[in-house]
């Protein structure tokens, strides 16, 4: 795909001409603003880690965190995943509206960027996997070790620092037309509020203290979203290093099954890069995919309709089969 491509405008004469749209947006503004949100959104919630920890001094950890840490995990992290990832990034099934807009909401509360601004760079990602324009690959640092550690670190990481910001006119004019999610999305910055007044206040009605309001605040808020962060920025970084590779794909993507759960299914790195518009992510009942039970779950209650699940044949196509089995197969 040429890197530009091109727009109808009219100049004064009122003679439409070509011009080219561009596809990434490179300048100060734009990093200023980068620079900003990674202080507030992915180095901040490391010193509230840190801070939940010593504060552990003046407050015990009890029920309330834990519970608190947990429901805000799991409903952020299903809104990165069926949200953000399934439904606004890869369309691999349809909701009702207020489902989506619900789900924008939780996404939006994990502190991962805007709903149109992620989307945008995911459908980059996929576009130029492991390749130049890639904004998050750990394989284009050089080799030996020395690369490998610096390709790790740069798509963990460092690449929320600066980088090119995909045209969101070009990557999600879909996302653009929908007026209801536009509406939501505006008030991103509100959403992740929300997601720290709520264990917040949650913590300081059960304790009836501020340093209850405090301790489920940083627990159910930073904490939350250090470990949400940490677990998605992994599939970016070590599942484009590392992990099985059941299917062919372009890139570089591994499955990395064992931690199924604790990714909502998007472990299945390999199989999603093999199938983007799968809702599953597991592909077979036995692989674990919390994401997909939620999709799964809002289709058998008429909530999501249209799910474009690989079918069997075009699954065994793509698969990549061992030595073993090709033998068998040849006798």
């Amino acid at each position: 795909m040429a890197e530009n491509e091109a727009k109808s405008t009219e100049d004064d004469t009122g003679i439409s001409s070509q011009e080219p749209r561009r596809k990434t947006i490179s300048n100060a503004y734009v990093h200023r603003l980068q620079r900003r949100h990674f202080l507030l959104f992915d180095v901040l919630p490391i010193f509230g880690t840190v801070a939940a920890f010593a504060f552990l001094a003046v407050h015990p950890f009890g029920a309330p965190e834990l519970a608190l840490l947990l429901a805000m995990w799991i409903v952020t992290g299903l809104g990165i995943s069926v949200g953000y990832h399934r439904l606004f990034t890869h369309r691999s099934f349809k909701a009702k509206p207020w489902v989506a807009n619900l789900l924008a909401v939780a996404g939006s509360m994990a502190g991962q960027g805007g709903m149109v601004s992620w989307v945008a760079l995911h459908r980059r990602h996929h576009e130029c996997s492991d390749r130049e324009g890639d904004p998050h690959s750990p394989n284009l640092a050089g080799g030996g070790l020395k690369g490998r550690l610096r390709g790790l670190m740069h798509s963990h990481f460092l690449w929320m620092r600066r980088h090119e910001y995909p045209n969101v006119v070009h990557y999600a004019p879909d996302l653009l037309k929908n007026r209801s999610l536009v509406r939501v999305a505006r008030f991103y910055y509100y959403w992740i509020v929300l997601g720290l007044v709520i264990p917040a206040v949650i913590g300081g009605l059960v304790y009836q203290s501020w340093t209850g309001a405090v301790s489920c605040l940083l627990w159910g808020g930073l904490v939350r979203i250090f470990v949400l962060e940490h677990i998605v920025w992994a599939i970016n970084s070590f599942l484009h290093m590392f992990g099985t590779r059941p299917y062919r794909s372009r890139e570089e993507s591994g499955n990395g099954g064992i931690f199924a759960l604790l990714t909502f299914g998007e472990a299945w790195h390999n199989n999603h890069h093999a199938f983007p518009e799968s809702p599953s992510f597991g592909l077979d009942w036995y692989r674990l995919d919390p994401g997909y039970w939620l999709v799964k779950l809002l289709k058998i209650t008429g909530l999501a309709w249209d799910l474009k699940v690989p079918t069997s044949e075009r699954r065994e196509a793509k698969r990549i089969h061992t030595k073993i089995e090709r033998t068998a197969a040849a006798a």
